[in-house]
Order: C-alpha cells, then structure tokens, then sequence
C-alpha cells in the first residue's frame, strides 16, 4: 500500500466453491490487510448456491470494509494480483462463469463512479445478488441507492 495521506473507503466481496473456502477467504482477508489496506469491518461467512453457473460445489461467501490509499485501478491490479497468489488461473468473462478458489469483487470505493472496459464501480450486478448484499448490509449502514 502507498504512503498518501489521503485514504478512501472500500467495500469488496470475498468468494470461493474449492478446497477449504473458509480458508481461502480468511488467506484472502489477510493479504488484503498486508496489500490494500486496514480492513475495518468484516461479515459473517454466508454459505450459498453458485449463481449463474451448475456447480455441486457451494459458494463461501464474505464481504469486508477497509481503508486505503490506492486508487481504484490499483485497487484492481492488487485484488487481481491476491486472487493469483492464492491459485485463481483464470477470471469469468463475458457471463461465463466457473469454480473457482477465490473471487474478489470491488463493490464500492468512497462515493465515486468509475465506467471503464475493465473496472466499474458501484459493482454492476450488487443489487440483484443476495450473496453480495446480505454480507454487504451487515457491514454497510447506509447502501448507496439502486442506479
């Protein structure tokens, strides 16, 4: 993490269906502390149904408040980054959705909107996902509203 002064608020989801899930989230939890920032708050894990994808493996999933200094591209390039070291080989693209050891999801970052090809916050798909939003509403006092 950078040294700025300036810090922001962010709140991101934590996923996994193989080997240890909860393991994997709480590998994910400590490396986001060592590379993003302080994490704040943090959910209960939520045990759920994969969500556009068959799978007899079930989703463990998270999510978690921290403060950084990074910008929201950082931010991206790090979570990427966590989600290789942890064994992540390939990410979901164009809907196509598989198993995977760990997922991590930029939700929200302060009260900014970023609409690029390869990062957009508030998270598209938040709103319509229970797996994303009951974590979410146990850390978060006030959801930004419905777009």
């Amino acid at each position: 993490m950078k040294n700025d002064a300036e810090t922001h608020t962010v709140y991101l989801a934590l996923g996994s269906n193989m080997g240890d899930r909860q393991a994997y989230l709480q590998r994910a939890v400590n490396e986001i502390e060592k590379q993003v920032g302080h994490v704040v708050r943090q959910s209960a894990f939520h045990v759920t149904k994969p969500v556009g994808f068959d799978s007899e493996n079930l989703f463990v999933n998270a999510a978690l408040c921290c403060v950084t200094s990074l910008t929201p591209h950082e931010l991206l390039s790090v979570t990427q980054r966590i989600e290789r070291q942890l064994g992540r080989r390939r990410k979901s693209k164009n809907g196509i959705y598989h198993d995977r050891v760990i997922d991590i999801d930029i939700l929200l970052y302060d009260d900014i909107t970023v609409n690029d090809p390869d990062l957009i916050i508030p998270h598209p798909r938040m709103y319509e996902r229970s797996f994303v939003m009951i974590p979410l509403k146990e850390i978060l006092e006030n959801i930004p509203p419905q777009p």
